[in-house]
């Protein structure tokens, strides 16, 4: 336990010194996941800026990500992402991010940075190569034991087709899919052709000629094929029994089919996760965990952006902004094959294993209780290039 007992005692360094009234920089929360921080510039104007500590500190640093997008802020909090060995310790990382706050702002550096204290270097050293085993009782895989499901690589040719033959007769079909989710494919199906015939017609004329001469050459991509691939993901989605039994729900934002809103509404019954979303019906009167997940038009080849929305979570990987850490949801650690349902599932399990829990009472650091959308793509940014450069972090099989 040498590891989280530095890192407590790292933390309690920091709140004793940077005190919420401090004049230049305030400690505002911390644990030993999260680290929340209030920087004063010029003129008192004050900047919000989050670190989440992910189960590979300190073989790599904290993710840490600022409210505000001014470059004397993001600038400063990019330079955490490159450290190593001691200097990726929570401690040194403040010290790093003041100086470098101070340099970018022209304001003097607080006398208080001369009074936190230096770790040993053979410590940090023995610290730094155990990681971060030794601050639980088991190890966890972001990436749970989930089977991801195989997609067909072709695409449905005969979407059209088989969903007017659905429409035509939907009585057969209307146990294996629902009128009403029928009805939702053929509106969005009714769009997509309004745009391909906007596209062919007037003044975008010569874009539907270039569209053609890729086609005969074989090289189409982009929105028409992220376009097929979804509607075939979405027909098959409210084919399934993970669908129908209410495990989780779909909504397009804006009836668009690249913004998803799921509502996770079950997760492991025996999870401490499970209890809380019982708590939370009572509470709130809310009974899911809503993720979105934004798609590219160049799905299904690069993975689609998702966070956690609401409720505020702690554990489970999901980071301070909401983003969510997996490798799976990475270019790296992604696969042209998986389904978006496999990649549902795959969420759902990782927040039961890595312990996630629901923060009742809004945290000060999100606004009504929910994440942003900025705030999580910032933090994902951030921890994509740190795994890139340090590489993913994979427990012990006997650590489960």
């Amino acid at each position: 336990m040498a590891c989280l007992n530095t890192l407590k005692q790292e933390i309690r360094t920091l709140e004793s010194i940077f005190s919420t009234s401090h004049e230049r920089f305030q400690i505002v929360s911390a644990s030993v996941d999260e680290l929340s921080c209030r920087f004063v510039g010029k003129n008192g104007k004050k900047y919000a800026i989050h670190a989440n500590i992910t189960e590979t500190y300190p073989s790599v640093p904290p993710v840490w990500f600022a409210d505000s997008e001014e470059t004397s802020i993001t600038n400063a909090v990019q330079i955490l992402s490159n450290t190593e060995g001691l200097d990726n310790h929570v401690l040194h990382q403040v010290i790093i991010l003041l100086r470098e706050l101070c340099r970018l702002h022209a304001v003097p550096e607080p006398p208080d940075l001369d009074r936190l204290q230096i770790l040993d270097p053979q410590t940090t050293n023995r610290i730094s190569s155990n990681g971060m085993e030794a601050m639980e009782d088991e190890g966890l895989d972001s990436d749970a034991d989930v089977d991801i499901g195989d997609s067909d690589a072709e695409e449905d040719s005969d979407a059209d087709e088989d969903l007017a033959i659905e429409m035509e007769d939907n009585r057969p079909k209307a146990d294996e899919m629902g009128v009403e989710h029928l009805a939702t494919l053929e509106r969005l199906r009714q769009n997509q052709r309004q745009d391909y015939l906007k596209v062919r017609d007037g003044r975008n004329a010569t874009i539907t000629l270039l569209f053609q001469l890729f086609r005969l050459q074989g090289s189409v991509s982009g929105s028409v094929q992220a376009t097929d691939r979804l509607m075939k993901e979405l027909r098959d989605i409210y084919r399934s029994d993970s669908f129908k039994n209410k495990m989780y729900q779909i909504e397009l934002v804006n009836d668009s089919l690249y913004e998803w809103n799921v509502r996770l509404m079950s997760v492991d019954p025996d999870s401490p996760l499970s209890h809380d979303l019982q708590m939370l019906k009572e509470k709130e009167g809310k009974d899911a965990i809503l993720l979105n997940m934004l798609f590219k038009d160049t799905y299904p080849f690069e993975p689609p952006f998702v966070r956690v929305v609401h409720p505020i979570i702690s554990g489970g990987y999901v980071l301070v902004g909401g983003a969510i850490c997996m490798e799976l949801l990475t270019k790296q650690g992604w696969s042209s094959a998986y389904t978006v349902e496999a990649v549902i599932m795959q969420i759902s399990a990782t927040l039961v294993k890595g312990k996630a829990r629901i923060q009742f009472g809004a945290p000060k650091v999100c606004s009504q209780g929910q994440y942003s959308l900025a705030r999580a793509q910032q933090s994902f940014k951030s921890l994509v290039q740190i795994h890139e450069k340090n590489g993913w972090f994979t427990p012990p099989k006997e650590d489960g």
